[in-house]
């Protein structure tokens, strides 16, 4: 029998994310060596933050605040721009409405008050974030206002923002390891002490005084999906990584750590209809300006209930439930220049009519009569002497429906009308492991697991049913950044402990 490859460092992670990378790098500047695992090839890592936007989510009292974040701002950027402010306050009580008050309070107000701290920190390791105007802000009356808590994305978005911790990590002398899958933790009644992993196909070991799982949820697994998530979630268009199938979660179930958290819940979206899975380009999230119907041709959701950023984790399983799995997002020319840019290109399901009868027979699979009834009906119930603004819950509602809508109702009736179909795509399931306040892992006693930490979405408690936009993306940074500072405070005793012995 062949001896396995083996490494020795003080600290190993599991996953090369946003959250990962937090770690690593965490990690290392606290005096540990570090060494990551990354499942998947170096051309595709980073998980579910290189899909993303870059968009993350933080509290800040003004522009004095922002500056500290994003210093390339100049005084003719906040001259035409109200970017208001995000209090910790506010935060914490979008966490607590979005899940219905079932986030775990202590790692909710982790999360919230110690996002722009760990804001600062991202950019002293030189990652660099500007305003999103393109995605979070109308101009009106000349000045762009931003809305819905959100106002920064990382320079070169996803991608950017990984390849930035990852550069960074690197100049620090963390090692990655691509095409390294972890299948197994070293542990024993003492704690944890390492992971087996195939690097290559081959099996290998790095032994470890602690490791930091955070590779992610099980979102392309359609096994579990469906095991947890219910019926119809195998067949949900699967976003984001292909390699987040949830192992890392399931390595630490295996040796007694407790499951936490929103099992049957996930971030889901309504995309293209038609797009490949693990596409980028997938969403279709203009949807507050416009109407959706199923192929009854009925509306079936309020399209106006909140800003997209509070809404759209959650329509996805709304269209899901729909005959069919689809759905069409319908606007009209009144609106068109609104519509975000992933509307436009040639990967986009699309119809375009003069008129909503020629619209309507071009609807696949929907029932033209009935959407004509409700387009009609539809129209009616606005009331118009509510003047639209996009950039405020403007309280222009329709009244009278079955399925109110309460802002940005306008009236279908300026062509050419524009249809784009949709359905169901799921980016991140919600439950996970439970972690403490420090990031470490517990067992079925309540107790940390030695030498176990996790950051990102393998960690359940944070987000039940709903999310805020961009607090995926913060949540990583914030207990990345927690989890290898105790890693590291932990390895140094247990060598500490190593030499008295």
């Amino acid at each position: 029998m062949t001896d396995i490859r083996k490494y020795e460092t003080d600290i190993v992670v599991v996953g090369a994310g946003n959250a990962a990378m937090c770690a690593a790098i965490s990690a290392r500047e606290n005096g540990a060596s570090v060494m990551v695992l990354e499942k998947a090839p170096e051309a595709e890592k980073g998980g579910n933050s290189t899909y993303t936007h870059g968009s993350i989510r933080f509290a800040y009292d003004g522009n004095n605040d922002l500056k500290q974040i994003m210093p390339d701002l100049t005084a003719e950027d906040f001259a035409i721009t109200d970017f208001g402010s995000y209090t910790e306050e506010e935060f914490f009580h979008d966490m607590c409405r979005m899940t219905e008050y079932r986030t775990d309070p202590e790692l909710a107000s982790l999360l919230t008050g110690n996002s722009f701290e760990t804001m600062k920190w991202l950019v002293s390791h030189k990652v660099r974030f500007v305003p999103i105007y393109g995605r979070q802000a109308f101009k009106v009356d000349g000045k762009f206002k931003f809305w819905g808590g959100m106002i920064a994305e990382s320079v070169g978005g996803g991608p950017g923002l990984v390849d930035s911790l990852h550069e960074e990590a690197a100049r620090l002398g963390v090692h990655v390891l691509f095409d390294a899958m972890a299948t197994e933790l070293i542990h024993d009644d003492d704690g944890v002490h390492g992971v087996i992993f195939k690097h290559n196909r081959k099996t290998t070991e790095v032994r470890a005084k602690a490791v930091i799982l955070a590779s992610g949820g099980f979102h392309a697994n359609p096994e579990m999906r469906t095991r947890y998530l219910g019926p119809k979630w195998d067949l949900a268009h699967a976003r984001g990584s292909r390699y987040n199938t949830g192992e890392g979660i399931q390595m630490a179930l295996n040796i007694g750590a407790i499951a936490c958290g929103n099992w049957s819940g996930c971030h889901s979206v309504g995309g293209d209809r038609y797009l490949p899975e693990f596409t980028e380009g997938f969403q279709r999230l203009s949807y507050p300006f416009g109407i959706i119907v199923n192929s009854e041709g009925k509306r079936f959701v309020d399209e106006g209930a909140d800003f997209r950023n509070y809404t759209y984790a959650k329509y996805g399983k709304l269209i899901l439930e729909q005959p069919g799995q689809f759905a069409w997002q319908i606007f009209d020319q009144k609106v068109s220049g609104l519509l975000r840019e992933e509307y436009r290109g040639k990967q986009v399901t699309k119809v375009k009519a003069k008129t909503l009868k020629e619209l309507a027979e071009k609807l696949e699979g929907v029932d033209n009569e009935e959407f004509l009834r409700t387009v009609k009906e539809y129209n009616e119930a606005v009331t118009k002497n509510i003047p639209f603004n996009p950039n405020e819950k403007d309280g222009r509602c329709t009244e009278g429906l079955a399925v109110k809508k309460s802002n940005w109702a306008n009236t279908l009736d300026e062509g050419p009308f524009e249809a784009y179909a949709v359905t169901c795509g799921i980016t991140f399931t919600f439950g996970g492991l439970k972690t403490n306040t420090k990031a470490e892992v517990q067992d079925v006693l309540y107790q940390p697991i030695p030498g176990l930490y996790a950051a990102g979405e393998l960690v359940g408690g944070l987000f039940y049913f709903n999310y805020p936009g961009g607090a995926g993306l913060m949540a990583g940074s914030v207990f990345g950044k927690i989890a290898g500072e105790n890693a590291s405070r932990y390895s140094h005793q247990v060598k500490e402990k190593k030499e008295i012995l």
